[in-house]
């Protein structure tokens, strides 16, 4: 699956405490750009040229959070092959588990909470994560 030719490639990590039974989901809080601070998402970054997408979301979540993850399956839009985004944003959702490492806020967010399926609405989403968050929905009820 590849975004438009055009479009930029992200990808982001649905982390949970257990890919087996996942019960809390690490959500991500915007340090910037400031039309974004204070929103929380699905950690991840850019593809760069030449880069597979799951090298690439290791190499995101090493440098955002200090972790490596086991990738789990990836969450599919059911209306296309990537969600999309703002600015030709297309972006690829897997679920991961915390293989090594503890989370840390670093560079791109100031907070991070673990939150149980109950309370995913308790914090104010990015909006191009939202549609993931409803599909992760019916993935971990699953």
């Amino acid at each position: 699956m590849a975004p438009p030719q055009d479009a930029q490639l992200v990808v982001a990590a649905a982390i949970v405490d257990s890919l087996d039974a996942p019960t809390r989901l690490l959500t991500a809080r915007r340090r910037a750009p400031s039309k974004y601070v204070g929103q929380w998402e699905f950690p991840g970054g850019k593809v760069e040229p030449g880069e597979a997408p799951i090298a690439a979301l290791h190499r995101e979540l090493d440098e955002e959070l200090g972790v490596t993850v086991s990738i789990g399956p990836e969450i599919h839009n059911p209306q296309a092959e990537t969600w999309p985004a703002a600015n030709g944003i297309e972006i690829r959702l897997w679920l991961a588990e915390v293989a090594s490492g503890e989370p840390v806020a670093g560079v791109a967010h100031d907070d991070l909470k673990w939150l149980p399926p109950t309370q995913w609405d308790s914090v104010r989403w990015l909006a191009p994560d939202l549609p993931m968050l409803e599909e992760l929905r019916d993935v971990v009820a699953r």
